[in-house]
Formats: C-alpha cells, sequence, structure tokens
C-alpha cells in the first residue's frame, strides 16, 4: 500500500506486507552528500516493539536524510529478557522474524522508495553489492532484534549498505536464554531443529562474511543490560575488527536493555536512554552521510520554529554557548569521525583514577493521551535529563553490568565519545 506522502510529516505505508513510518529529511544546517539519501530502522522483540514506537524513541531529525521504520515481521510472545525465551514458540518466532525481515528487505525498498519517490537503486554500477546507482546504498539501524537482522543483512550483501548502526544486538539468542535460565532456575525446552535455528543467528559467525564489505559501523550497548551484556557487545567489536569489517565504534550507555517503557507498542515520548542513543546516532549518521550547511544570518526571521541539526522530540537542548564538558553536559554524547577512532583496545590495566563516575538519574518514560494522534507523538518534545550524559567509551575495560552498579567514562585524548566536538 502506498504512503501518504507529505513532504514535511511522518509518512505511514505498508512495505512488503510490513508497517511503515518514514521522517522526512527536515534538517536545515546540514546536507545529505554522497549516494545514501535512506535509513531504514527495525525494532525489537521488547520495547520498542513496533516502527512507531521505535520513531519516537530515536528520529535521528538532524539526519537530512529520509528515516524510515519498519515493523518487523511477526510478533514475540514475550521480551527476551523473560521466560518466554525458554520456549520453542518463542524462539522460533525471533528467528523467523529475522530472516524474513532480511528476505523481504529488498521488496520492502522497492516499496518505499516508490511511495516517497526515491530512486530505485536498479542502475548500481556493482550490481547487488554496489553504491553507485541513483538510489545509492542505504543506512541501517536495528534495535535488540532488529540489530540482529540489520547485521545478518550486510553479511548476505543483500543491499548496498553504507553504514549500519547496531543498539543492544542480540548477539547470541541461546546466551540469552542461558542468562534467564540462571535467573528462573529453568531450563529452555527448546527443539532440535530450534536451537539450530538460534545457532545459525549467532552475530560471531558472521564475522568472516563481512570481511571486507567496508561498511561503517556502530554498535551501542547498556551496561545494566541483562539480556545483552555490555562485555557481548565489545567482543563483537573487536572480533569485527580483527576480521577487517570497515570501520567499527561501540558506545556503552548506563542502562538496560529497552530504550521505552512497556508495552513499547505506541508512539510515546522518548525516554532519558532514548534521548541519549538517539544523539549518539545522529551525530554518528551525521558524520557519514551528510555535510554541515551555512548557517541563517544571525537576527534573520523566519515564519515558523526553525529546526536544527538537534531540534528534535529526542534530543535535549544547550542551554547557554559556554563549552560542552564530558563529565557535566546535559545534552547527548557527540560521535567523533570514524576516521579518528584507533582501532584497538586501551589497556585492560587502566587505573580507576583515569574515569569518572556517572550520576545521571533515570527519567521516567512520559505518555500521552491514548486517543492522541501518533504523528503528534513523534513531534512531542521532553526537556533534557539532568546530571551527566550518561555514556562512556567501550574502547576502554568492559563494565560488568551485574557487578558493576555504575559504568565509567573514558577520558583518554582519543575516545570518540562523551565529549564535546
Amino acid at each position: 500500500m502506498s504512503g501518504d506522502h507529505h513532504t514535511n510529516h511522518p509518512v505511514h505505508g505498508t512495505a512488503a506486507g510490513d508497517a511503515y513510518v518514514a521522517l522526512p529529511p527536515t534538517a536545515v544546517d546540514a546536507t545529505a552528500s554522497g549516494p545514501t539519501r535512506l535509513i531504514v530502522a527495525w525494532p525489537g522483540f521488547d520495547p520498542p516493539r513496533t516502527a512507531s514506537a521505535l520513531a519516537a524513541a530515536i528520529p535521528m531529525t538532524g539526519v537530512p536524510v529520509w528515516r524510515v521504520y519498519l515493523d518487523l515481521p511477526g510478533r514475540s510472545p514475550g521480551g527476551l529478557g523473560s521466560g518466554a525465551i525458554l520456549e520453542t514458540e518463542t524462539i522460533e518466532a525471533y528467528c523467523a522474524a529475522v530472516e524474513s525481515a532480511v528476505e523481504r528487505l529488498p521488496a520492502a525498498l522497492a516499496d518505499i522508495r516508490r511511495d516517497l519517490g526515491l530512486p530505485d537503486g536498479s542502475d548500481g554500477a556493482d550490481g547487488p553489492g554496489g553504491a553507485d546507482g541513483p538510489g545509492g546504498s542505504v543506512g541501517l539501524v536495528g534495535f535488540s532484534a532488529g540489530g540482529a537482522a540489520a547485521l545478518l543483512a550486510v553479511a548476505r550483501g543483500i543491499v548496498p549498505v553504507s553504514a549500519v548502526a547496531l543498539v543492544a544486538p542480540v548477539v547470541a539468542p541461546s546466551r540469552v536464554a542461558r542468562a534467564v535460565e540462571k535467573r528462573s532456575g529453568r531450563d529452555r525446552c527448546w527443539t532440535d531443529a530450534a536451537a539450530a535455528l538460534a545457532d545459525r543467528l549467532d552475530l560471531g559467525s558472521l564475522a568472516g562474511d563481512l570481511a571486507g564489505r567496508d561498511v561503517a559501523t556502530l554498535l551501542i550497548g547498556g551496561a545494566k543490560d541483562r539480556v545483552v551484556p555490555a562485555r557481548e557487545i565489545t567482543s563483537l567489536r573487536d572480533l569485527l575488527r580483527r576480521h577487517g569489517t570497515g570501520p567499527v565504534e561501540s558506545a556503552t550507555f548506563r542502562m538496560g536493555h529497552a530504550l521505552a517503557a512497556e508495552p513499547g507498542t505506541e508512539a510515546r515520548p522518548p525516554i532519558t536512554e532514548a534521548v541519549r542513543v538517539d544523539g549518539v546516532l545522529t551525530d554518528w549518521f551525521r558524520d557519514r552521510l551528510a555535510r554541515p550547511t551555512t548557517p541563517p544570518e544571525e537576527g534573520a526571521q523566519a515564519d515558523g520554529p526553525t529546526p536544527t541539526a538537534n531540534t528534535h522530540p529526542a534530543a535535549p537542548q544547550q542551554n547557554s554557548n559556554k563549552p560542552l564538558d564530558a563529565a557535566t553536559a546535559n545534552t547527548q554524547p557527540m560521535v567523533r569521525p570514524a576516521k579518528k577512532q584507533p582501532a584497538t583496545v586501551h589497556p585492560v590495566g587502566a587505573s580507576p583514577d583515569d574515569t569518572q563516575r556517572l550520576d545521571a538519574p533515570s527519567q521516567p518514560a512520559q505518555t500521552l493521551d491514548a486517543d492522541q494522534d501518533a504523528d503528534a507523538a513523534l513531534a512531542a518534545s521532553t526537556q533534557p535529563p539532568s546530571g551527566g550524559d550518561g555514556a562512556w567509551s567501550s574502547d576502554t575495560q568492559d563494565a560488568e553490568p551485574e557487578t558493576q552498579d555504575a559504568a565509567t567514562e573514558s577520558a583518554a585524548a582519543e575516545c570518540a565519545y562523551g565529549r564535546a566536538r
């Protein structure tokens, strides 16, 4: 079904059988550079669970390309951190959703590009893996189960991809189930066939298929995440680097797994954790897909509010013109270009004196009236969280979410996150 196309408003439609929400490029301080004009983002089996909920959580408004949030095929009987993951029905639903999302992506892109009036990319000079056609390559974003789908799509080369960002991706479904077994005292009851499906979606096994693809990759994890511990994110980062998959960066936040409050199926104003993640995603994609434009003259008047790189529902605003400080800034962490990121980890024996505690309080989720339109939720604004920005570079010593109560922030000069430009 074709989306209802409006240049400056969200577009709702269906692509390859799955619902999507497309947010138009409205940034006025940057313009798209290179062939990528489209980012596709998948939600997960945990909040946010739908395209509309993910669009409200991480709108990436400052990125001057279309951001299309696409539902995963099917639904999970329960969250991945719950006892439901121990049932065959849940792991089969997870595997089917990830595999089907990847298989449907080419057809979904064709529908989306038709709806939005974008070039179809059919004349790429390099064939299915090329990025030189009029439609160019795409960016991919995935949260949780959607993160597994995004990396699988890159590994299979099913569409040309220039950059992929994975937020709390499920690195290994079997390890998620093992952790639930330990917490609950129950054993999983997977069939042999279900276990084999889960093993196929171990992201570590995809590293060899990603070698040489030169796709910029960002991994984001949570220091309090019990579904995908931060150590799994950093291990995946190091594995991808060893296989030469392209520039790989990572960041860890003091957060759990979810990016929205339960049930995570409707568009709601973003919670603090989503605000921070959205800020990193916005800056990272701007570094790769955009170039700044000349700012308007000081004192120039406009007919209405003028959006800027960070004037979107998930980005807190600066309160003054003072330089940002990584330890005290009330804005989201800023991302440096990938080329400045070293490809090695810092020594494990770093002194605790080289780190800073983060004491940013958790901000409760805000809600809208049930009858309020979903588009209004996408446009709703939130206040900036108080305290630190909640992020630290996972290029330093890993934090164990079950043993460390708070994450730390690297003070190294080459750190790519948690400092102002």
